[in-house]
């Protein structure tokens, strides 16, 4: 059974950083992508970030110099270093698992397993 469990949101001034991780079980994670998407209220879950199995990475332009995803294979964690943080970045940010790419565009795997449960992050002005 895969289960992704996230942690390290919380409430910070903008101007701040925090720390995203995503601990994945239950499934090959070397040999998967990975992505953060992020859900502001009444608002889409939208892709911020995603790294692939060889470690290559895409951005949303609004996060761009400001975020970085990364990997940790021997810990089965990817994680989302976010910089330079703005009130605009508030949102519930969730981890997808084994998603793939067209192109250069990564695409979600939808079934439930594969999000983490989601982790608040509040940024304040």
């Amino acid at each position: 059974q895969v289960q992704l469990v996230e942690s390290g949101g919380g409430l910070v001034q903008a101007g701040g950083s925090l720390r995203l991780s995503c601990a994945v079980s239950g499934m090959a994670f070397s040999v998967n992508a990975m992505g953060w998407y992020h859900q502001a209220p009444g608002g889409q879950r939208e892709l911020v970030a995603s790294i692939s199995s060889f470690g290559s990475t895409t951005y949303v332009d609004s996060v761009k110099g400001r975020f970085t995803i990364s990997r940790d294979n021997a810990k089965n964690t990817v994680y989302l270093q976010m910089n330079d943080l703005k009130p605009e970045d508030t949102a519930v940010y969730y981890c997808n698992a084994g998603g793939w790419y067209r192109g250069s565009d990564y695409y979600a795997r939808t079934e439930k397993g594969y999000w983490g449960q989601g982790t608040q992050v509040t940024v304040s002005s």
